[in-house]
């Protein structure tokens, strides 16, 4: 019983959380020393996560770190972006001013629009178009201004709610999560588990976040009846007898939110015999305000959780006295609290949810149409920038369908400004769904139901939601009329078709050849040139020459009617795949790349700078490759395109910083991929990329990224182009791991890959993986398919030069003749030519085992001393190691000196007797020792060489010439 009971509103005590509390006190401790630290709590409503950051937040101040701390709006995916970090820039704002913008307060403005009005700050820019603060800009400016807040001093960043966090809100915390490296940031979210259903959009993003080095979870459990039992003693300042516990507990299960809920209502009913639904329990202590207070609250809960007093006074059309009462009530109930701006906000969501919920249904409608009217005709009663999705918010909450049709598209409108595409795309679709429901939405929009479909389609490519954009295209065909606009189902169809790629469902073939036989036929004119030439750009990867009979007919239509800058992307694909006229194909496509800039054509320009980039690497111009990648990158995020065709920019400039050797560089260049996060398969070259260098470079994580790079091959389809890099991948993987079956059998895969005699660039990588799993496997039917394979495969540039070069000498043979020592010599000099430092050092690591072979001692150090040195210098840890373990066998020291032999005179006598197969009794036998003393030489000669039996030790023993008779310097201990 608790009538006579002095009750606190919220326990003051941290209950059951000690582990918890240092779990974050130990990630404040990894951040302020730099390492990257992010921590996700979890937890059902009401168990207590805001309490425990309000705990931590005290060791913060504490700690001399500086806190800032933002809250997701329940306005769903389609709701505000951006609102937490919008409410963290504010207080950023508040306490440094405008100068902690660094001059970039128009970009910010887009966040927070209070920036535009400050006495001292710039005008906000009026229609804006979408490239002028393209997102990654944008997220990249964030990022940077939570850099130097933390430069000067540890910064805690708190997100909660993020359960309620829409797309751009997740994508924004993910950037910054992936992008907090050597800084002193610790973020902090915090999300209700019993939200998370099994279609919720949180769950990807958390599996996703669980990848990133530095993330940890945290799941809040409910208390124990202990727990309980402490909680009620400090909510009613004693301990209660073990049967209040008991009902207390068993009630609330735990949760101490509603554990405060229910001891806050007073009385047997509020304690005992309180309603087992949770509405009840929520509204118990709502039902003892004065009526006049919780009519204000049912107005409020319908607001949101947070509420401006302006809003909340022409709402409610109350005199502002009784308004000011029943806030007053509110207040001192513990069901509100007020704000240092002089807005409100309810001390939890959960009651906000149960009161809103208790409205009647003609109540709910009309005070939702009262919100969308009152911010309709004052948008200044919100935050800046809200209006639009609140008013679609509150038009759909009050089921006024032909306001929230219009609403919502002028909300996605808005959502497209603030480069919120995923926002702009789940708008469109409520669009959709109003559609049927409003009669006259054709007329009241501007456009048929068929436009919204492709509008809602780019914005789902946009914002890369690639698998709802394949289902459009169906649902667009489907209405399209391809008699009356064969041009509109021509390029829905090479949508269509471009996606079944893109996901990796099929190559898109059938539906780029309809749409081509559609569009042939069309009536002339650019807007034909135009489909025919994206026709043709996306036939290249299917079949080229079917691709190039398309574009010459796109071509001679342009010239009849003047038309050019609407065939760059054709003309840019098929200048790729030009062959035997490299020179001719690079100039054109630096032709096209002034014309592009000249006409202010970005996405022209970034494609041609992608196809520019691609076509310099290949022909071994690595450091123009280089410099035309980092241009298309920083155009593409210019004009808000990196994460579809800019993607291939950043992997492209990957692609050439490994092979130049500048692998650090290429590191953080996929790691920029990976927080744009590409979808579909153009998020497979960075990935693939970064899986070899993790392998080159034996980096702990290199089994998780080979493994999610290896996940596309099982993909229905993958280009040619992609699937090749697998295949030599998952090679390079099992080689790495020592696996010999494994590598034979993903060997063997590789060799039925159609493609591999096709595809010369691919195919000579895949080629010379191939090459070294038959050495090293002794497989001679291997070896022959591969040379088979090998004579028919052109090698036209550089790297494919040197390819196979590495490949002859590879399958050269085992015996050390003059001839072997001369084709790695020939590999040597073609991988300096190629100018890959990488493969350079595998082979001259093959050159230093021939020369071992040939007794060419000083060749040996050489060629050994350099491996060293250039795997040292790209951190190649396995190159090497390896180089090293040669050093050991051939008697040299670590920096490539000549120096004793590694084995004794003795142990040569016992290595060659094993090489003959004679077993350790014989051995004992012809060397006139005991069987035992054998034994330990034999064990001794398989550590020395670093080999595993005594199999492997006499190949290598023949490899390397140690049987052979001792050549004058090379043996100079033999006979002793």
């Amino acid at each position: 019983m608790l009538d006579d009971v002095t009750v606190r509103a919220a326990s003051t005590v941290l209950v059951g959380r000690r582990r918890e509390l240092t779990a974050l006190g130990d990630a404040l401790a990894r951040s302020r020393s730099g390492e990257p630290a992010t921590v996700l709590v979890g937890g059902e409503a009401g168990v207590g996560k805001t309490r425990l950051l309000e705990e931590f937040g005290t060791q913060v101040d504490a700690a001399g770190a500086r806190l800032l701390v933002g809250q997701c709006l329940e306005l769903g995916e389609a709701g505000l972006p951006f609102a937490p970090f919008a409410a963290a820039l504010r207080d950023v704002l508040r306490h440094d001013g405008p100068a902690a913008f660094a001059g970039y307060e128009a970009e910010f403005a887009r966040l927070l629009p209070e920036l535009a009005r400050m006495p001292a700050g710039v005008a906000a820019p009026a229609g804006p178009a979408l490239a002028d603060t393209p997102r990654g800009y944008l997220f990249d400016l964030v990022a940077d201004l939570f850099r130097r807040l933390a430069e000067e001093r540890p910064l805690v960043l708190v997100i909660e709610d993020l359960h309620w966090a829409d797309r751009s809100t997740r994508d924004l915390i993910g950037f910054v999560v992936r992008a907090a490296r050597a800084t002193r940031l610790l973020v902090v979210c915090t999300y209700r588990t019993d939200e998370l259903h099994r279609g919720h959009p949180l769950r990807p993003f958390l599996a996703e976040l669980d990848r990133v080095r530095g993330v940890d979870r945290i799941e809040l459990g409910r208390l124990d009846r202990d727990g309980t039992a402490a909680v009620l003693a400090d909510l009613l300042g004693t301990e209660q007898i073990a049967r209040t516990v008991d009902d207390v507990h068993e009630r609330t299960q735990g949760n101490p939110f509603f554990i405060e809920e229910l001891t806050a209502a007073g009385g047997p009913v509020g304690c005992a015999a309180i309603p087992e639904t949770l509405r009840d329990l929520l509204l118990a202590r709502v039902d003892r305000l004065p009526e006049p207070a919780q009519r204000v609250l049912r107005i409020a809960a319908a607001g949101g959780t947070r509420f401006a007093h302006q809003l909340l006074a022409e709402v409610a059309g109350l005199p502002e006295a009784e308004l000011e009462d029943a806030l007053r009530a509110a207040v001192a109930g513990q069901l509100v609290v007020a704000d240092p701006d002089g807005d409100y906000e309810f001390r939890h969501a959960l009651v906000r949810e149960a009161v809103h919920d208790d409205l009647l249904p003609g109540e709910h409608a009309r005070l939702h149409a009262r919100y969308a009217a009152a911010i309709e005709a004052h948008p200044h009663l919100v935050a800046a920038g809200r209006a639009p999705a609140e008013i679609a918010h509150h038009w759909y909450a009050a089921h006024d369908h032909p306001r929230a049709l219009t609403a919502a598209r002028s909300a996605a409108e808005a959502a497209a400004e603030r480069y919120a595409y995923a926002e702009q795309s789940r708008l469109l679709e409520r669009v959709l769904e109003l559609w049927e429901q409003v009669p006259d939405a054709a007329d009241r929009l501007g456009m048929d139901h068929l436009r919204v479909l492709e509008d809602t389609l780019t914005a789902a490519v946009t914002a890369g939601d690639l698998s709802r954009a394949l289902t459009l295209t169906r649902a667009a065909l489907a209405e399209v009329d391809s008699d009356t606009e064969p041009l509109r189902a021509a390029r829905l169809l090479d949508h269509r078709g471009r996606l079944f790629a893109l996901l990796g469902k099929s190559d898109g073939g059938t539906e780029l050849r309809e749409a081509y036989r559609l569009a042939a036929a069309a009536p002339h004119g650019p807007d034909r040139l135009g489909v025919l030439a994206d026709i043709a750009s996306h036939l290249m990867k299917v079949d080229p020459r079917e691709a190039a009979s398309v574009a010459a007919e796109a071509a001679a239509g342009a010239s009849e009617v003047g038309t050019d800058l609407v065939l760059l992307p054709t003309r840019i694909a098929l200048l790729h795949r030009l062959d035997g006229t490299p020179e001719r194909g690079l100039a054109e496509l630096r032709g096209v790349e002034a014309r592009a800039r000249a006409a202010g054509d970005s996405w022209a320009l970034v494609s041609a700078l992608v196809f520019l980039s691609d076509v310099l690497y290949e022909l071994g111009r690595y450091e123009e490759s280089e410099q035309a990648a980092a241009a298309g990158v920083s155009e593409a995020r210019r004009v808000g395109i990196s994460r579809s065709i800019g993607a291939y920019l950043l992997s492209n400039r990957a692609e050439a910083l490994i092979a130049l050797g500048r692998w650090d560089e290429a590191d953080a260049t996929c790691a920029e991929a990976a927080r744009i996060d590409p979808p579909g398969v153009s998020g497979l070259h960075w990935l693939q990329l970064r899986a070899g260098l993790h392998l080159a470079r034996a980096h702990p994580a290199a089994d998780e990224v080979v493994g999610r790079a290896l996940a596309f091959l099982g993909r229905p389809y993958l280009w040619p182009n992609h699937r090749l890099p697998l295949h030599e991948l998952r090679v390079e993987a099992a080689l790495a791991a020592g696996d010999k079956p494994e590598a034979v059998r993903a060997a063997r895969a590789a060799l039925a890959d159609a493609h591999l005699a096709d595809l010369p660039r691919e195919g000579w990588p895949v080629l010379n993986a191939l090459a070294r799993t038959a050495a090293l496997t002794g497989d001679a039917t291997l070896a022959a398919e591969v040379s088979t394979v090998a004579a028919a495969l052109p090698a036209r540039h550089p790297a494919e030069q040197a390819h196979a070069a590495h490949v002859t000498a590879i399958l050269g043979g085992p015996a050390p003749t003059a001839d072997a020592l001369t084709a790695w010599r020939v590999a040597v000099a073609a991988w300096r030519a190629a100018g890959q430092p990488y493969p350079l050092g595998r082979a001259l690591l093959g050159l230093a085992e021939a020369a071992a072979a040939a007794g060419e001692r000083d060749a040996v150090a050489a060629a050994v001393r350099e491996t060293a040195e250039l795997a040292a210098r790209l951190g190649a840890t396995p190159l090497g190691e390896q180089a090293a373990t040669l050093a050991r066998r051939v008697g040299l020291r670590g920096t490539g000196r000549p120096g004793p032999d590694l084995l004794t005179s003795r142990e040569q006598e016992v290595l060659r007797l094993v090489a003959e197969g004679h077993s350790n009794s014989r051995i004992a036998e012809r060397l006139f020792i005991s069987p035992k003393t054998a034994s330990v030489h034999v064990s001794r000669i398989i550590a020395k060489l670093a080999v595993t039996n005594r199999v492997e030790a006499a190949a290598l023993a023949h490899r390397l010439g140690l049987l052979d008779p001792a050549p004058p310097g090379l043996r100079q201990r033999r006979g002793r």
